[in-house]
């Protein structure tokens, strides 16, 4: 499927598949939205010193980047991607230059060099697994703290969003565990209720009226 880097609202890249309309992150601006969706509603909202992340749709590797940035906390960052990019793609991205982060191109580069299916230290205070697979391969159980849902949407990819990925998702957080998504579809919100989770409609991000966040009460 062919993929083009563009430049979203915000000035930061993402890609864009042509064929589906869709890209990995909003062309609203992908920086924006990474901060508001899993930082802001979803980072920050985890009262612990240590935190487990799952994220769904590693991808560019955005939102790993903004969380290693941001975070005070030790994380443990597990990235699930079933199509991992190219080295061509990687360089083009400007996510560095566009968080003024400069001294720190070295993780950057890390992020995405670090060999899949095998838990990396790229920080005292952060490790990184990738793990290349479908998500209805997913079977974790009680693991997570916090899960990034970074898919992509119902529209092109509806078997994503599903009773049954919510409900593995479900089991893969650890009680009082949140999921966080840009989407707020009915369809969605309904799924994720269906297997448990109690759901919050919260502001969305920029070219977004609202967003789901999502809590595992036993």
């Amino acid at each position: 499927m062919k993929r083009e880097i563009i430049i979203t609202s915000d000035g930061s890249t993402t890609i864009h598949l042509p064929d589906w309309n869709e890209q990995y992150h909003s062309k609203h601006g992908a920086i924006q939205e990474a901060y508001h969706v899993f930082i802001k509603n979803g980072l920050e909202a985890i009262e612990k010193k240590e935190v487990s992340i799952l994220e769904i749709g590693f991808g560019t590797g955005l939102n790993c980047f903004i969380t290693f940035l941001e975070s005070k906390k030790k994380i443990n960052y597990t990235g699930v991607e079933a199509y991992p990019i190219e080295g061509n793609e990687i360089e083009k991205l400007n996510y560095v230059s566009g968080l003024k982060a400069e001294k720190y191109q070295n993780i950057f580069d890390k992020l995405h060099s670090t060999t899949w299916e095998k838990e990396h230290k790229i920080s005292k205070t952060f490790t990184l697994k990738k793990e290349q697979k479908f998500f209805e391969e997913i079977n974790d159980s009680n693991s997570y703290d916090l899960i990034y849902f970074d898919a992509f949407g119902a529209r092109v990819q509806p078997d994503l969003w599903t009773e049954d990925i919510f409900r593995k998702m479900f089991e893969s957080l650890k009680n009082e565990g949140v999921l966080v998504t840009y989407s707020a579809k009915g369809s969605t919100r309904r799924a994720m209720e269906t297997v448990g989770f109690s759901v919050e409609r919260l502001p969305g991000p920029p070219g977004k009226r609202e967003m789901l966040r999502a809590t595992k009460k036993e």
